[in-house]
């Protein structure tokens, strides 16, 4: 578990798959992705979740806020494998549900997510991107500290898709030290 002055982020519990499916069939947290999901697709993302926790011991968290214990969305880390010159890599990313933004809360976590990277030393880069017209996503990348460092054409996304030009934001976080797998 995380904590941050606000927030709580934890392992994913099957109680979650309500909220988490009515967010991701809500179009406008939705509006830069390829498309809403289903019931049936979210449970089979969150499935995806919860296998990557358990394989590398962390992953994108459950984030629920401390004032209610309210699930709010997701914000960690997730490896990524698609074809790009950067790739493979850990990324940081957040979802949250829209009645939740402009809060601060998917800064708040993503940097409470970074510190713990760099405490534990799980990786010494990661990346985040978000197609270039989603400048939310982008000013959060801004404000945890990541650098701009290039565009891409996101390769899962067909020619001529209106989501495919994506910007590139890349953080060091432990370029000094050998990394946990390593000792």
């Amino acid at each position: 578990m995380i904590e941050t002055e606000r927030l709580i982020l934890r392992p994913w519990r099957e109680d979650d798959i309500p909220p988490f499916a009515e967010m991701n069939s809500d179009e406008e947290v939705m509006e830069y992705l390829p498309k809403c999901l289903s019931l049936e697709e979210t449970v089979q993302f969150y499935n995806r979740i919860v296998a990557e926790h358990s394989t590398f011991g962390y992953g994108l968290y459950a984030v629920e806020t401390k004032s209610d214990g309210s699930f709010i969305g997701y914000v960690g880390f997730h490896h990524f494998d698609f074809e790009e010159e950067f790739s493979p890599g850990v990324e940081i990313g957040w979802r949250l549900a829209g009645k939740h933004w402009n809060k601060g809360y998917a800064t708040e976590a993503a940097k409470a997510c970074i510190d713990y990277a760099r405490r534990h030393r799980l990786f010494n880069e990661i990346y985040s991107f978000t197609t270039v017209c989603n400048s939310r996503s982008e000013r959060v990348m801004q404000k945890i500290g990541m650098n701009q460092v290039g565009f891409f054409s996101h390769p899962s996304l067909p020619r001529g898709h209106r989501l495919k030009p994506h910007v590139l934001y890349k953080m060091e976080l432990c370029p000094t030290y050998q990394l946990k797998a390593e000792l």
